[in-house]
């Protein structure tokens, strides 16, 4: 039942993973159908977390988690969620164009007090009407989204803790980031459906999802309920929430050190995903297929879709068979499957279908990283891997990929296998870093703890959007069309992170010695 449990989490978590990113893969389309440059799209990306860093919901989610439980909470994070992606759907329709609330949005929000003198606000005099009423239905489904997250993590905790903790962490990861390459693979397809271009319907089937997650965590909360009547606990404790408990935990060195890693790391994926079809738009080669042929025709999506589940599911599966041939001959299709969803990549030509590789390999060694944490440890030193793996990829594309302009087949090679070695790099980061928080605080304060942790975290994600954006239009002459921007600069920037991310790492090893605390002792005891 946990495992059903788990996985009713990962759907939630799937969903929300979609609607996340349903835009990344037609930033192209958003500039040139609603007038978007990169610095009001990446504004607009950067408001999902604004209200959880600058309005502290983050921390106010935490509370709530550890005083109503985890069933409470979750399905109020969807529903919460649900509202959000409503409103950004409206902003981006053919609805909002000309209405009265268009007209509102361009006359209003363009002063905000005290945040336009500290430079953190997220709306801008001259930022279309349309993104200003997107980042306001993105900044209510990011309270949600993130609520969700910690809401996850404690849950995860309450119905696996001393068991296979990390496995279920690495896992529920895994399935939520299959919601990545779906976004990457079916955004663009409903965007360009029919020939007609409607960014609109990528939206409303981000929406459609989210209805979906909501079904998702009612069934959770009956399951959860079951659980707590089984096992005679209930959700609040003997030993009630004090605010003054946070202080117990912001005064532990290791905690702020795997906080820090944390913002580090995550500042320089998240943000990268939202950019990375349109920077692989810019330094790729990519000729459309004829018109007419199979790889021109709307059903190919579909069929790459399905035999991107086949990897996953034949690569995840893998990791639970405990005879020798039944888990390479799943291992076998898995690859198999995967050299054919790049090739058919390669030749539907798109920079979304070649991107959509990412989370597959994550998906494949996720759980295999995150059994071996819970039998043999070594949190610490994967996620010093992780930085390495992150530091290269980010270097690669910016100083070799470009170097393959022109190179149809070499530069899609170069684009695949680093593409796939950054997703490896993710998941060494959930399967090492959050299974690790429980060893560092109290398990009443475990969602605290949590939400502390995505606030830091959302501090990186609110602003390294922006500053790709900002970095992009400093750095390109004014008017260089959408598919033709230099990155350069904002890769280094990201490679940047990952060298700070390394060191806290070798520091936070130290510290783990030092005191004693077991981050690389397993989890199984």
């Amino acid at each position: 039942m946990r495992w059903t449990a788990l996985l009713l989490l990962a759907l939630a978590m799937f969903c929300s993973y979609i609607f996340m990113d349903i835009l990344s893969p037609i930033k192209d389309l958003m500039q040139e159908t609603r007038g978007w440059d990169s610095t009001a799209f990446g504004t607009m990306q950067g408001a999902e977390v604004f209200l959880n860093v600058f309005a502290f919901f983050l921390i106010f989610a935490g509370i709530i988690l550890d005083k109503m439980g985890v069933r409470f909470t979750m399905l109020l994070s969807t529903a919460v969620m649900l509202v959000g992606a409503c409103i950004k759907w409206y902003a981006v329709s053919e609805a909002f164009a000309g209405s009265s609330l268009e007209l509102w949005f361009t006359e209003h929000l363009n002063y905000i007090p005290l945040f336009d003198e500290l430079g953190v606000s997220p709306f801008y005099e001259g930022m279309p009407a349309s993104a200003k009423c997107a980042a306001s239905g993105f900044m209510v489904f990011g309270c949600g989204c993130e609520m969700a997250g910690i809401t996850v993590s404690r849950g995860i905790v309450k119905w696996f803790k001393g068991r296979e903790m990390a496995l279920a962490m690495g896992s529920e990861m895994a399935l939520a980031r299959l919601g990545v390459a779906t976004c990457m693979i079916f955004s663009p397809f409903f965007a360009r459906l029919g020939g007609q271009v409607s960014v609109s319907r990528s939206v409303a089937f981000g929406v459609v999802l989210m209805c979906i997650a909501v079904m998702m965590t009612v069934v959770y909360f009956f399951m959860d309920q079951k659980l707590d009547a089984q096992t005679g606990e209930a959700e609040e404790k003997d030993d009630p929430f004090k605010v003054s408990d946070i202080g117990k935990i912001l005064t532990d060195s290791g905690f702020w050190l795997v906080a820090l890693l944390c913002v580090l790391y995550y500042s320089a994926i998240f943000p990268f995903q939202k950019y990375a079809v349109n920077m692989l738009q810019c330094n790729l080669t990519l000729t459309a297929p004829e018109a007419g042929s199979f790889w021109a025709a709307e059903s190919v999506t579909i069929w790459q879709y399905v035999i991107m589940l086949v990897v996953a599911a034949a690569g995840f599966a893998s990791n639970f068979q405990k005879k020798s041939a039944s888990r390479f001959a799943l291992l076998a299709v898995s690859i198999v499957a995967l050299i054919t969803y790049c090739y058919m990549g390669y030749m539907r030509q798109t920079a979304e279908s070649i991107f959509a590789v990412f989370p597959l390999l994550a998906v494949l060694i996720t759980p295999i990283l995150g059994s071996y944490l819970d039998h043999h440890g070594k949190a610490v030193s994967m996620l010093i891997l992780g930085s390495l793996l992150l530091i290269g990829c980010h270097l690669t594309f910016a100083f070799i990929l470009p170097l393959f302009k022109g190179a149809a087949v070499g530069g899609i090679i170069v684009a695949y296998t680093t593409i796939l070695v950054l997703g490896a790099s993710f998941s060494l980061v959930p399967a090492s870093l959050w299974p690790s928080v429980p060893k560092l605080v109290d398990a009443k304060v475990i969602g605290s703890a949590y939400a502390l942790i995505f606030w830091i975290q959302n501090i990186g994600l609110w602003l390294f959007p922006l500053l790709i954006g900002k970095v992009l239009d400093a750095t390109n002459p004014e008017g260089t069309p959408a598919t033709e921007l230099n990155y350069t600069a904002p890769l280094i920037m990201l490679a940047c992170l990952g060298v700070a991310a390394l060191v806290l790492g070798f520091v936070l090893k130290v510290v783990d010695k030092k005191k004693g605390i077991g981050l690389e002792l397993p989890n199984i005891k």
